[in-house]
């Protein structure tokens, strides 16, 4: 696949990560460090993680499917107008990714975006903040990533899984494991209901219910794992 993407506020360009013929810069040092770092932590378990399997169960078979793409931002300092125009268009450019065999593979669909050679790492965490709820109407969810990102792990609270080796945010689906992060604020609440009523898994439900009914001295846990659930990635 070599179907590539380009913002249309920022210039932005997003390519497949498959497209490693590719002349753009993007296809060179970024692409081999992001790809690295996928095969040697995210496609593998590793004993803090707190359950069995990946790092990210998905990570794999959406690079096997050729459902990644990755653009780069070289500036050290972006100006943050246009950090904002370069979120803004991944908001508009993720619904157009193509979902591979159809709609059953579009939870692998991912858009990466890397900053290689950024100054200021809190500028990751800024957008984010920013951002989030303009994503997560949407039906998806935008992750910050960074060298010491200490953002805790779903399943074991010492562990860091967005800790990576270069700053990014990276726009994915909205799955029906990701409502621990989505508790604090009830617009995202909102937008996961809409998205996942339908079909909420009974056991979800219950615990959903419970965060929300509990009185602020009573500690609900955020999630039990079900063997017939799809793993969040985190």
């Amino acid at each position: 696949m070599s179907e590539r993407f380009i913002g249309p506020r920022s210039g932005l360009q997003w390519i497949s990560l498959g497209d490693s013929g590719s002349s753009c810069p993007v296809a060179g040092s970024t692409t081999v460090a992001f790809r690295s770092w996928a095969e040697s932590f995210l496609t593998q378990p590793c004993d803090e993680l707190g359950r069995d399997g990946p790092v990210c169960p998905y990570v794999r078979p959406s690079m096997r499917r050729d459902l990644l793409w990755i653009a780069q931002v070289p500036s050290a300092r972006p100006r943050p107008e246009w950090l904002r125009a370069i979120i803004e268009d991944a908001l508009e450019v993720y619904p157009e990714l193509p979902t591979g065999n159809g709609g059953s593979t579009s939870v692998l669909r991912a858009l990466i975006t890397v900053f290689p050679n950024l100054a200021d790492l809190s500028l990751i965490d800024e957008m984010h903040l920013e951002f989030k709820t303009r994503f997560v109407e949407r039906g998806a969810m935008l992750g910050q990533f960074y060298p010491g990102c200490d953002q805790p792990g779903l399943w074991n609270k010492d562990f860091r899984p967005l800790d990576a080796p270069m700053p990014m945010l990276v726009v994915r689906s909205m799955m029906t494991t990701d409502f621990p992060f989505l508790l604090n604020r009830p617009e995202w609440m909102n937008a996961y209901v809409r998205k996942f009523a339908p079909g909420l898994p009974a056991h979800v439900r219950a615990v959903m219910v419970g965060r929300l009914t509990a009185r602020p001295d009573n500690w609900v846990p955020a999630y039990h794992e079900q063997p017939e659930d799809a793993r969040s990635p985190f």
